[in-house]
């Protein structure tokens, strides 16, 4: 069982960024007690032991003997087996491989929004705000999704013990469904933009921020509304599209902010029904925080409750906007100190 002398080496690790910070602790001690919080570009690194040996150059632990003996990593990516090949980002690595090469006792992978999902009954009020909805019913699924570089999925289920168990999945892959005409003409246009060989269109590529090599999140339903205005598309990134949205500078802009957080709405709720979540959903992820008060106004609810015979269900389930600056990392610990228990 490790000590408190040595701390514990947590990761968040995006397609953009990776995230590292130190847990001291022991098993007793709250899993948000983290620090030395760092956050650097993949792009920097070649690989995830290139990004975790700066990191702890950076923080003075690069010695053999000051070096973490357990880990433990959220990763946008399914985990199946040792092999990790990122979907969104070029890292490739073997679990085992790694734990050795950081000289680690463990190495705990875990997909990132399994990490985030176990951090979930460890936020505070102060780190969520809510968005409609009644109270959370106690002992009850709770539902987990989020736009950043990706879509992540994920929830909680209890255990029946006074625990969780956090849900795996890949989620934003699942085929998107078009809610109306205009976002059945915005799929369309997708299936046309990537290339017409493969009618499937994942949610991920509407519910992402976007802005890499490929048509993606805010950009792709952009230019998508452009093109079904029948105006040239410009050059903006995602986080143009999100303030000239918001502000309503821009009609195109205004008009792609609205479907995404109405396609956000119909996810949300298609995974809350899945899941039996009355114990509420929660929005992670980079994208959503960013668009502020004006995320409450927009059509995210009213699509979230439009469901039918099943609209009462919902609009009792209460949605939560996740504004921690580091949610993964609680998570991520509260999995190493319960692995540790374990053993």
């Amino acid at each position: 069982m490790p000590g408190k002398q040595k701390p514990w080496l947590i990761a968040d690790i995006g397609g953009t960024n990776a995230r590292f910070a130190l847990f001291d602790h022991d098993l007793t001690a709250a899993p948000d007690t983290f620090r030395e919080e760092q956050v650097l570009p993949t792009r920097d690194y070649p690989t995830l032991r290139d990004a975790a040996e700066a990191y702890l150059q950076q923080v003075g632990m690069a010695a053999p003997a000051d070096r973490p003996d357990y880990a433990a990593f959220g990763i946008a990516n399914p985990i199946a087996g040792d092999l990790v090949q990122m979907t969104n980002h070029s890292w490739r690595f073997s679990i085992s491989g790694l734990q050795a090469e950081l000289g680690l006792k463990k190495l705990l992978m875990l997909n990132d929004f399994s990490a985030l999902a176990l951090a979930l009954p460890h936020l505070s009020k102060e780190e969520t705000v809510q968005v409609g909805g009644g109270d959370k019913v106690p002992d009850t699924a709770i539902a987990l999704l989020g736009a950043g570089t990706g879509l992540g999925v994920s929830g909680l289920v209890p255990n029946g013990h006074g625990g969780w168990v956090a849900l795996s999945g890949e989620g934003g892959h699942a085929t998107f469904s078009p809610f109306n005409e205009r976002e059945r003409a915005i799929m369309d246009f997708a299936q046309t933009r990537l290339g017409g060989h493969e009618p499937h269109v994942s949610t991920e590529r509407f519910l992402c921020g976007g802005g890499g090599e490929e048509p993606m999140g805010l950009t792709l339903i952009y230019e998508a509304v452009c093109h079904l205005d029948g105006v040239p598309h410009l050059n903006y990134s995602p986080a143009d599209i999100s303030t000239l949205g918001v502000s309503g500078a821009d009609v195109q802009c205004r008009e792609t902010i609205d479907l995404f957080c109405a396609m956000l709405g119909t996810a949300a709720a298609n995974l809350t029904l899945t899941l039996g979540a009355r114990g509420g959903c929660f929005i992670g992820g980079g994208v959503v925080p960013r668009l502020g008060d004006y995320f409450a106004k927009s059509p995210f609810r009213a699509r979230f409750e439009a469901k039918g015979r099943f609209s009462e269900y919902l609009k009792a389930v209460p949605a939560f906007v996740i504004h921690a600056k580091y949610p993964a990392f609680t998570g991520a610990v509260a999995a190493l100190q319960q692995f540790v228990r374990e053993q």
